[in-house]
């Protein structure tokens, strides 16, 4: 059975930039896991099992496609494998803290088969879009067979 993750808590993260995983998710992720740049502005946080699965999709698409090598370098470039502390924390590297503009609160939130961290703002930002509503998301969505 594929594990799914859900929900959204808010944190904080220290000076040195370390972050507590909500203990849900640090159950299905394990001692170790993967911290990425996300889309959107966030980060994503793949169990290992997830990120071999995700690995094997993208170096599966073609090498001599512009896009698919520009994607493999973002994802790939920015992954970090974490370990969670005696506390349940997590450090996060500089580099992907500035990349989704991270300072100290954060949301993570539970989107399937990853796990997402917010800058508290961005996410906000992000929810109160009002150019595209979950109404107009969906119909897209039912366009595609969902």
């Amino acid at each position: 059975m594929k594990i799914l993750f859900y929900g959204e808590y808010d944190h904080t993260i220290d000076e040195k930039g370390r972050l507590i995983v909500p203990s849900k998710f640090r159950e299905e992720l394990g001692v170790s896991f993967i911290v990425t740049k996300g889309l959107d502005g966030c980060l994503f946080v793949y169990s290992k099992n997830e990120w071999a699965i995700l690995e094997t999709e993208i170096n599966s698409l073609p090498l001599t496609k512009g896009d698919a090598r520009a994607f493999s370098r973002f994802l790939f470039a920015g992954a970090t494998e974490v370990e969670i502390d005696k506390q349940g924390r997590i450090l996060v590297a500089p580099n992907l803290r500035s990349a989704a503009k991270i300072s100290k609160d954060v949301i993570v939130i539970g989107v399937g088969t990853r796990v997402e961290i917010w800058d508290k703002e961005t996410w906000e930002n992000y929810c109160n879009n009002g150019d595209v509503s979950p109404e107009d998301i969906a119909e897209k969505l039912s366009d595609l067979g969902i």
